[in-house]
């Protein structure tokens, strides 16, 4: 198969409510997605990249310079026999992860609904439902995060995650403990800390978390190896963790017993695979997070969650709890005992809704074969 046609759009949405992190506060989402046809289909890719780099270094500006003019004319001039001839590919393009998973998920999608079946059988996982957690953000008081709480847990989430980070962490951890002594909790630290807070963040022990996500440095391994010697609450390492290489790096040194699956964090959805059976092999249960994605990129997570090794409720939830209106219809939505159905139809399974995306497509751009 050969593409024919890339289509790029920088799309904007409004959040239903501001989203606040250790590294900033998010009022709108914006992302390119990228269409390839071919044969007289299309497949559809969100890029999880942020317009600022405070997340990872790539931005929504990068990952479109390097799509447009490195990554674009390399899948438009191959020919393709399966998804997988993608990433070996684009691997002559140092970095930029998230560019070529928008860019392979999107290819996927399309072979996907090439062969009539949901994307979630080509990536080797099963049907029927997964388990939905949610985030959330930093609250302005203990009272208002316990209300956030008490409404997730009402509508049926089955694991709760919080973001910490330092003077805002123990007493918030501690009210929802407290509250809900049964929750399964975790925390989020978007790499906040230094290996210099360990003390304080060993009192984190004594709170039965599930896990604590990413509390050092954004692309360190070693101290949150040092760390994880020093503490009882696993460790999950996600922006640390961009390839299979990285998370065998980490394993080996001990730096993490969990893993966060991000497939537009590590490359798409092949690298995803490698990640994941990395940590099947070793033992290690993996998860899904989530990046604020449009229904587009939330399908993407849960046919990708129906994978054997994502034993933990993942970051996909509900489309309403972060748009007023998604992109696709219909939405995703969560049942009242916390899952999520997988799709059935071809490739993501729900339909795009094209007047919502043109109302929000702020850019547009197509690439062609020479």
């Amino acid at each position: 198969m050969k593409l024919e046609r890339i289509e790029v759009r920088r799309i904007r949405l409004p959040l239903l409510h501001a989203f606040e992190t250790s590294f900033g506060i998010t009022t709108e989402k914006q992302f390119l997605l990228l269409t390839v046809s071919a044969e007289g289909l299309s497949g559809h890719g969100e890029c999880v990249a942020d317009a600022d780099p405070f997340y990872l270094p790539e931005t929504l500006g990068t990952a479109l310079h390097i799509l447009k003019d490195f990554l674009a004319p390399l899948a438009l001039a191959l020919d393709i026999r399966h998804p997988q001839d993608l990433s070996p590919a684009l691997v002559r393009v140092r970095g930029h992860q998230m560019a070529k998973a928008a860019l392979e998920m999107a290819v996927w999608d399309l072979w996907a609904r090439r062969q009539q079946v949901p994307l979630y059988r080509l990536l080797g996982g099963r049907g029927g439902t997964i388990a939905a957690g949610v985030s959330i953000g930093l609250q302005k008081d203990e009272a208002a995060l316990l209300a956030k709480v008490e409404a997730e847990v009402a509508a049926g989430y089955r694991r709760i995650k919080i973001k910490i980070k330092p003077e805002r962490d123990l007493t918030l951890v501690e009210a929802v403990r407290r509250r809900f002594p049964d929750l399964p909790l975790m925390v989020d630290a978007n790499s906040a800390y230094s290996l210099a807070d360990a003390p304080r963040l060993q009192r984190l022990d004594r709170f039965g978390l599930m896990m604590i996500e990413q509390p050092l440095a954004w692309d360190d391994i070693v101290d949150h190896a040092t760390l994880q010697r020093q503490m009882e609450t696993p460790i999950c390492l996600d922006e640390s963790i961009r390839s299979a290489a990285d998370a065998r790096r980490a394993l080996d040194l001990g730096a993490c017993r969990i893993v966060n699956v991000k497939a537009g964090r590590v490359g798409g959805f092949a690298e995803s695979l490698a990640v994941h059976d990395l940590c099947r092999t070793r033992g290690i249960p993996v998860w899904c997070g989530g990046m604020l994605e449009s229904g587009i990129g939330r399908l993407a997570n849960v046919h990708l969650q129906t994978l054997p090794g994502f034993t933990l409720p993942g970051d996909t939830s509900a489309s309403a709890r972060t748009f007023a209106e998604d992109l696709i219809d219909p939405p995703v939505e969560v049942g009242p005992d916390g899952t999520i159905v997988v799709p059935e139809g071809p490739g993501l399974g729900h339909d795009l809704v094209w007047p919502r995306i043109a109302k929000a497509t702020v850019f547009r751009e197509e690439w062609r074969p020479d």
